[in-house]
């Protein structure tokens, strides 16, 4: 359990120098885990002995919240609940992939229909405070962050998870074609993996937002166009969320998938012990799964209090009872114990230059669109 302290709290550091009711339209050693503490309750936080009760007397006299939501569906629906059942106040929900969210939010223009924005990686939200479609709101509970690299300097989208992007592969299916398992990027370009990974799509999926920002970041701009023209004539499928791949790989529909290895570690704890795991030898990237507020929300004080409530051990600690084991950046959680089962090395990480994503994110993603349409068209881009 040292080891595992020990190791954890190097996220901080290392990724300093690595980086409710749901309704179909809203109405061996592993990672650093803090050190463990009582769960804190709001008034724990710094601030004027009045706020609390006001700002919860507001957000119920709103009596509604809607909140979009970018991660697993089980994750978003135990956090509404739970926001719900504290507050009683009315929670709807719909689950939508980051793309899908920036899209929808970049169209209503500041008349939002939902009001917060739960999950996914921070690159999408920052873009939307860039286009001033994010409120500022500093978070009471924000002094439960690991540190301050878990939140917008301007109080635009806070962090409540963290997740290592590498890729996971079928075992079976290796062995039958007599390949080997990959373990750096630069594997993944080979001639031998075609027609065998499958990646998310970067105009609807954060997750693959991440990694052409990660890329650039890594290779510089040149490096990484070649990058992906490359990887693109290995890939067979593009999915719409950036879990797809790796609710594919165990069943055996692909090979190898790009992605959060939290979520194939889900896989690998129900039952899928044909899936192997790799964190990039040469280096990768984390994302940082956020929490903000709509420009215009219908329900601003139901919204502050969200985002308190998602600052707090009670809502995150959720994630894993739920299957979603990402590592939680709050000082004051409980890291999910399943993770010590899983070697994950974090220390590959680079320094994630959040303001380099808010700034260019939007043109990466056109422009991997150029790079590897090329004349082919972009049908299999195409997002029903």
């Amino acid at each position: 359990m040292k080891k595992i302290i020990a190791m954890l709290m190097a996220v901080v550091m290392l990724l300093g120098l690595c980086a409710c009711a749901k309704t179909e339209e809203p109405a061996p050693a592993t990672t650093a885990a803090p050190t463990e503490a009582a769960a804190p309750t709001e008034t724990e936080a710094p601030t004027e002995p009045d706020y609390w009760a006001e700002l919860i007397a507001a957000a119920q006299a709103e009596g509604e919240l809607v909140i979009y939501g970018s991660c697993e569906d089980p994750y978003i629906a135990a956090a509404a609940d739970a926001f719900a059942a504290k507050y009683n106040i009315k929670t709807s929900w719909q689950r939508l992939t980051g793309g899908e969210v920036q899209a929808k939010v970049e169209e209503e223009n500041g008349n939002p229909s939902g009001d917060v924005w739960f999950g996914g990686t921070s690159d999408p939200q920052a873009v939307c405070a860039s286009k001033g479609l994010l409120e500022q709101y500093e978070a009471k509970n924000a002094v439960n962050l690991m540190s301050d690299m878990y939140r917008d300097a301007d109080g635009y989208w806070y962090g409540i998870y963290t997740g290592i992007m590498g890729f996971f592969y079928n075992t079976e299916i290796l062995g039958e074609k007599n390949l080997e398992a990959p373990k750096d990027w630069s594997d993944l370009i080979k001639p031998e993996y075609k027609g065998l990974i499958w990646f998310s799509n970067p105009n609807t999926a954060s997750t693959s937002k991440l990694f052409l920002n990660a890329t650039v970041q890594m290779w510089g701009q040149e490096k990484a166009e070649e990058y992906w023209f490359n990887l693109d004539q290995n890939v067979e499928q593009y999915t719409k969320s950036g879990g797809g791949p790796s609710k594919n790989v165990g069943p055996g529909e692909c090979a190898i998938g790009i992605g959060f290895l939290h979520d194939a570690v889900y896989q690998i704890v129900n039952g899928y012990d044909n899936i192997g795991m790799a964190v990039p030898a040469s280096g990768t990237a984390a994302e940082v799964g956020a929490v903000s507020i709509f420009k215009g929300a219908k329900h601003p004080n139901a919204a502050k209090l969200f985002v308190e409530f998602c600052l707090t051990p009670e809502c995150v600690e959720l994630a894993a009872t739920t299957g979603s084991y990402q590592f939680l950046v709050l000082k004051n959680a409980k890291q999910p114990e399943v993770l010590e089962k899983f070697d994950l090395d974090i220390s590959v990480c680079i320094d994630y230059d959040f303001a380099d994503a808010k700034a260019h994110t939007t043109e990466r993603v056109e422009r991997f669109m150029e790079v590897v349409n090329g004349e082919n068209g972009s049908d299999r881009f195409l997002t029903s």
